[in-house]
């Protein structure tokens, strides 16, 4: 009977996620969308030794490796000093929170008046004696998705931190407290055990946000970014325009590969890490 309730799901799930990521394995194995002649592996080796796609992967990758720890650590530290009480809390929390209810849109037009090269931050820089620097059309650009990505993100981190905080058990901490254990002490040797989970789960959310940072990058840059900007996303979105089916699917299964590679490790991780609360 239980089968009858999950049949909708399951069929939902087969037709929109499954069946497409097989269309997608399927199209990186044939020479095109039409003969559909079967060529092994040969898309692979012509899309990892295609300049773009480097280019595309490495700074998808760079960006992830600044972005992500971050997100996270700035969250945790948000969430850390909300939780200990300070003033105007419920201001801060919802302060942090308003990004979110931004369309992406109007947050890119913001920092478009921003960034510009004759915009605020280079009249504040020109001010105190700096240089303009042509932020969208550098590598300095990659600062300001960062800074993009931070701020449309870390309210959310935040809340989640907020939420496992909320679920440490008190007893624990009050005993450390009675042992003499300092505030830093507590954190490092309690709370932060008790969060892993969720400081996994939100390194993970993190990581997949990032990938998924072309729509900023799009609306701010265009198609064709300068070189630093230029993201994997970016190389799909092309090949997509171009029709190159071929190379797309060969691209997303690439990237696909390498978010289940990180993302497993990470679980794997957090299983042996957290094993000793599971048991307590």
């Amino acid at each position: 009977m239980s089968g009858l309730f999950l049949a909708p799901s399951l069929i939902g799930v087969l037709l929109f996620f499954v069946l497409p990521f097989l269309v997608v394995i399927f199209y990186s194995f044939v020479d095109n969308s039409i003969s559909k002649q079967f060529v092994g592996f040969a898309n692979y080796v012509k899309v990892f030794q295609n300049n773009a796609f480097r280019t595309a992967v490495g700074n998808t990758l760079l960006f992830s490796a600044i972005a992500v720890p971050l997100a996270v650590v700035l969250g945790l530290a948000l969430a850390t000093l909300l939780d200990a009480g300070i003033p105007m809390r419920s201001q801060l929390r919802s302060a942090f929170l308003t990004p979110l209810m931004v369309p992406i849109a109007s947050v890119v037009l913001i920092f478009q008046v921003l960034f510009d090269y004759n915009g605020v931050v280079n009249e504040i820089l020109v001010k105190f004696g700096g240089a303009q620097i042509d932020w969208l059309k550098s590598s300095s650009g990659l600062f300001v998705i960062i800074l993009l990505f931070l701020w449309k993100n870390l309210g959310y981190n935040m809340i989640l931190f907020l939420s496992a905080m909320g679920n440490i058990p008190k007893d624990v901490v009050e005993g450390a407290k009675l042992d003499g254990a300092g505030a830093f002490k507590i954190f490092w040797y309690i709370k932060l055990r008790y969060l892993s989970p969720m400081i996994v789960f939100t390194t993970i959310l993190s990581i997949i946000n990032s990938f998924k940072v072309f729509r900023e990058v799009y609306l701010l840059t265009g198609e064709y970014p300068v070189g630093t900007l230029y993201m994997l996303q970016h190389y799909m979105n092309n090949t997509f325009a171009s029709a190159d089916y071929q190379k797309l699917s060969t691209a997303a299964i690439y990237m696909s590969i390498v978010m289940i590679i990180i993302i497993g490790a990470m679980i794997l991780f957090e299983n042996h890490y957290g094993k000793d609360l599971e048991e307590e």
